[in-house]
């Protein structure tokens, strides 16, 4: 109770706090596109840069023809806005820049005072599943500043969402009990591309990383085995050095490979009772050797590739009889990886003998191999995952790397920055395409949920609307076709939009949860409440994003102010 107690005071004494900088060093002030300096300079120039200004990020269309997007990235927006300011050498920098040079020097002195303490940001939380339309961030404050997020906020959000998505997509369609690792570093856009890919595949539902990078900065359980370069390495068991293996009991086996001889001939006695096609005579010698050297340095998590040369006729069976020596010592072998191939037919394959072998050498010799993990690693994304379910198979874990990180469907989700408000004055970007035409002022966004406890609509309204209400007959209409219109009953209404930055009392709400593990967590709780016809592959349905009444008619009353009315002659 006293610890209780003192925390409470410390919170309240301190209701606000900064991050530190974000994890890629090259996110600073000057990470921004030129147009964003030469409208500041305008902005300044024109005395206006200190008008109050409302700013909307947001996208217009779902990734990867689905139905749904991860929101990710803002930890990082959050660092970013706790340090931005203009550093003495990013000055000296734009002085001299062909375009800067003929800007008053004053201007720069002004950029040099620059930080977000003047600013307020709401946003919805980090792992939210959200929608087309519905801000993911709202920035208020000066007009200058607020405009020079821009760009940052976007590349920050941007990748972030679309890698935490494709994630997510990769789970739903693997299932839940599948392992998902993500192998992605060697194939990602760059060192900084790969450790966030690592990140953020991680809060869309991923398991694991080979990444050790990420897992340093960010609490990712790491997991790797070998490669085809260590079973090539070996040629026979004259390669195996050291041929002890200590006990689980803590004894020592002096002669582990006389073990694994001894183990492959016993299989070898027990061929009839193995599935046809498997080969236990002339198995690769080399493998056996690797197989028998990893073993040894590691027989408490022995899992081998097994694709070398051949999955049935050779790795397999070189698998089985270092497992089996493994257990005359005590250890419980993990299972296998398989990197090539047909996926489907192999790993069933596997499984049958797993379970034969299991079968004739009883639970002393074999317990557990019919059990025994199997790892697919072969070019694998959403489409083999969901040919996998279609034709059947046996994998209980999946290495995904270059479709995951480089995100090869979609490259680009598409968060645009649009200013919504200034000076209390609501303002709309009007297009011939209905899709980009902006919903103007500044908004608040809140989920309604049914009775069952599925979402079924998130609505915008004006600030200083009246909020919905449990039970509210809500009328929710489509921001721009009149005839997509329906009451809705909220059984639950949940606020999206939260506060996360206030320049003026400190910047981020103490409370304010941002842990990596929070959003992770956020994602797969909220996955599960949507309806499965949301989330399918094929034909997903649209989810309803709708505007209440008030809204509507104001976004329709200002598009006819602004717009310009022809002239027919």
């Amino acid at each position: 109770a006293v610890v209780r107690e003192l925390c409470f005071r410390r919170t309240m004494e301190r209701p606000f706090r900064r991050l530190p900088r974000c994890h890629n060093s090259l996110t600073t002030a000057l990470l921004v596109d030129t147009y964003q300096i030469t409208m500041a300079y305008a902005y300044w120039r024109n005395g206006s840069h200190n008008r109050f200004a409302s700013f909307d990020l947001f996208f217009r269309k779902n990734p990867f023809n689905g139905e749904f997007t991860v929101f990710a990235g803002l930890e990082e927006c959050l660092r970013f806005v706790s340090n931005f300011h203009f550093t003495d050498a990013d000055i000296n920098y734009l002085r001299n820049e062909p375009f800067a040079r003929a800007m008053d020097s004053a201007f720069f002195d002004h950029l040099a005072k620059l930080d977000c303490s003047q600013l307020r940001i709401l946003s919805q939380l980090e792992g939210n599943i959200v929608f087309p339309r519905v801000p993911l961030i709202r920035v208020e404050g000066p007009l200058l500043v607020a405009q020079l997020l821009e760009t940052p906020l976007l590349a920050l959000v941007n990748y972030a969402s679309l890698v935490a998505t494709n994630a997510a997509r990769h789970r739903i369609m693997a299932g839940e009990c599948a392992t998902l690792l993500e192998f992605g570093l060697r194939r990602a856009q760059g060192t900084d591309g790969g450790v966030s890919a690592s990140r953020y595949a991680f809060l869309g539902g991923f398991d694991g990383t080979s990444n050790l990078e990420a897992g340093r900065q960010f609490g990712i359980p790491c997991k790797g085995t070998h490669a085809h370069s260590y079973v090539q390495s070996f040629m026979g068991f004259r390669d195996i050095i050291d041929q002890r293996l200590q006990k689980s009991d803590g004894s020592w086996c002096s002669n582990f490979v006389a073990l694994v001889k001894e183990q492959l001939q016993i299989l070898v006695e027990t061929k009839e009772q193995l599935p046809e096609g498997i080969r236990l005579l002339d198995t690769n010698k080399g493998e056996l050797a690797a197989f028998t050297s990893y073993a040894i340095a590691f027989p408490s998590s022995f899992l081998a590739l097994v694709d070398t040369y051949d999955v049935l006729r050779s790795g397999l069976p070189n698998f089985l009889a270092v497992s089996l020596a493994l257990r005359q010592c005590g250890y419980q072998p993990l299972g296998i990886r398989i990197d090539s191939g047909d996926l489907s037919y192999l790993s069933i394959q596997a499984r049958q003998i797993m379970r034969a072998v299991e079968e004739a050498l009883g639970d002393v010799r074999a317990g557990g191999f019919s059990n025994l993990g199997i790892t697919a690693s072969n070019d694998i994304h959403e489409e083999v995952l969901y040919s996998l379910n279609r034709h059947g198979h046996s994998i209980t874990a999946f290495g995904i790397g270059t479709h995951l990180v480089t995100c090869l469907r979609q490259p680009a989700l598409g968060c645009v920055y649009k200013l919504v408000d200034i000076d209390g004055s609501p303002r709309i970007k009007l297009s011939e395409d209905a899709e980009k035409i902006t919903i103007p002022g500044k908004k608040e966004a809140y989920r309604l949920y049914l009775k069952n406890g599925e979402p079924v609509v998130d609505v915008m309204i004006q600030v200083g609307e009246a909020k919905p209400e449990i039970a509210q007959r809500i009328l929710c209409l489509h921001p721009f076709i009149s005839s997509k219109r329906a009451y809705v009953s909220a059984s639950h209404v949940e606020r999206l939009h939260h506060l996360v930055w206030d320049g003026l009392n400190g910047g981020i709400p103490f409370n304010l949860d941002l842990s990596l593990s929070t959003a992770r967590a956020r994602c797969m709780s909220t996955i599960k409440t949507m309806r499965p016809d949301h989330l399918r592959y094929s034909n997903p349905t649209p989810y309803k994003v709708s505007v209440s009444e008030q809204l509507y008619d104001f976004i329709h009353k200002l598009w006819l102010e602004e717009a310009p009315i022809g002239e027919i002659v």
